[in-house]
């Protein structure tokens, strides 16, 4: 299988990439410019050299005046010994200075390669614009041009390989430090584990990028921690809830099978367990419960419902047990939404069961409904001695009691009622909240407007 590249392996490869991808494409264009800058120089010596051949060869149109010229020529060649000239008129050649080398013919500069060396051949007639006049043909030597060229290539290339190999290495050193915040994150997360959730990478020193990546990779510890903490004191709560009535169904089985005992008692021992199996069958279906609501599995129906009729049926289903408790019930307003028949009225009945419970005898408990153009607002309200503000965002914690003096075990009131009503509000889209004053406490549903 093959290795994958590390991150900066990769950015080190690029950089020399894109370094040697720059640097041939400046030498390239310095190569060309340096030719076309050869060319330019050539094209203007030849063009001086042929200023004093068409001096020297005034008004030859002949062998025979060439050959009284000829010295003169000969002379005028041997100051410029990199030039060399061929002469020709009407198919004859009166002067060859390059015998054996087939020269192009048609006018203009060319370029020419023989036995080695590199020329640069120029035709033009020796009276311009004057038909039949015999042509010039010079060559100049540009051997030591090309190899500057050539060498010029090669320093190129050199360059070329030494750049991408410097900045290779150099872009692996700087992409090693860059990402040694990342490194850091790693070995954070390679450590973390349920006892180590606490750790957090420095933001500090950071670059922006990978500080705002690092915030991330904090805020998702912050939440697998708190997530853990719930957990585990979730955990212990579930099996405190379940010991001591446990411990009674052992405890009451063990004392009645101590010695035999008349029929009605054992009758009376299995109506006893009875109601803490029930208890603690409650108590799982409530679990069940809230672990749907956690995983988003709740699917509320949406039917029209009129939430005075709800209420005004529930509060007739809670009119004893409050006529008993000395309380009175009392709904003001109405209201329209869409929702879960069942659900709802298994979150007002939690509300009203917990409001009852913690009102003193001739206390009242109401329940208001405003609709307006956002939704439907729905409190419960009761008085009583008021809840500390430091204790209402604990209120909706699963197996949360605020009254500190009730039964460890109880087989009444697990602290459940208040988070299963937290989760049926919000599978339908709500929220739930609680404020309290000195004498009276009062918990808001707020629903959506209905579909």
């Amino acid at each position: 299988m093959i290795k994958r590249l590390s991150l900066a392996s990769r950015l080190a490869l690029l950089f020399a990439a894109c370094t040697a991808v720059v640097s041939l494409l400046a030498g390239v264009l310095f190569n060309h410019a340096s030719e076309a800058h050869f060319i330019e120089l050539d094209q203007q010596q030849l063009d001086s050299q042929l200023v004093a051949l068409r001096s020297t060869l005034q008004g030859v149109d002949s062998p025979s005046l060439f050959a009284q010229r000829e010295a003169q020529l000969r002379a005028e060649l041997n100051r410029q010994p990199e030039l060399a000239l061929r002469v020709t008129a009407q198919g004859q050649r009166w002067f060859d200075g390059a015998p054996g080398i087939s020269l192009p013919e048609a006018p203009g500069l060319h370029s020419l390669q023989n036995a080695g060396t590199e020329y640069r051949v120029y035709n033009a007639p020796l009276v311009a614009g004057q038909p039949g006049s015999p042509r010039l043909t010079l060559m100049l030597d540009i051997t030591h041009h090309q190899h500057f060229l050539q060498r010029m290539q090669h320093l190129i290339w050199l360059t070329v390989g030494l750049s991408a190999l410097a900045t290779a290495l150099l872009g692996a050193w700087a992409a090693r430090s860059g990402l040694r915040p990342l490194r850091r994150m790693g070995e954070v997360a390679a450590s973390v584990s349920a006892h180590s959730l606490t750790q957090r990478l420095p933001q500090q020193h950071m670059p922006v990028e990978l500080a705002e990546l690092a915030q991330a990779f904090n805020a998702m510890l912050g939440r697998l921690d708190d997530a853990f903490q719930r957990l585990s004191a979730f955990s212990a709560d579930i099996a405190h809830e379940l010991r001591t009535p446990l411990s009674n169904l052992l405890t009451h089985t063990q004392v009645i099978l101590t010695q035999p005992r008349p029929l009605e008692d054992y009758r009376e021992a299995l109506h006893s367990n009875l109601e803490e199996l029930q208890w603690m069958a409650q108590l799982v279906n409530d679990m069940l419960y809230l672990a749907k609501a956690d995983h988003g599995l709740l699917m509320p129906k949406r039917e029209a419902l009129v939430l005075d009729d709800e209420v005004e049926a529930l509060i007739e289903f809670f009119a004893l047990l409050a006529e008993d408790a000395h309380v009175s019930l009392v709904r003001e307003g109405t209201a329209h939404t869409a929702g879960d028949r069942g659900m709802l009225r298994r979150a007002l009945s939690n509300l009203l069961d917990n409001a009852l419970r913690f009102t003193p005898a001739g206390g009242e408990v109401q329940v208001r409904m405003v609709e307006t153009e956002r939704g439907v607002t729905l409190a419960v309200e009761n008085t009583g001695e008021g809840i500390p503000a430091a204790l209402l965002p604990k209120l909706f914690d699963r197996f949360y009691r605020a009254d500190p003096a009730r039964r460890e075990g109880s087989s009444e009131h697990a602290g459940l009622g208040l988070a299963i009503t937290q989760s049926i509000v919000r599978a339908h889209g709500g929220r739930i909240y609680c404020e309290s004053g000195a004498d009276w406490t009062r918990f808001v549903i707020e629903l959506p407007k209905r579909d």
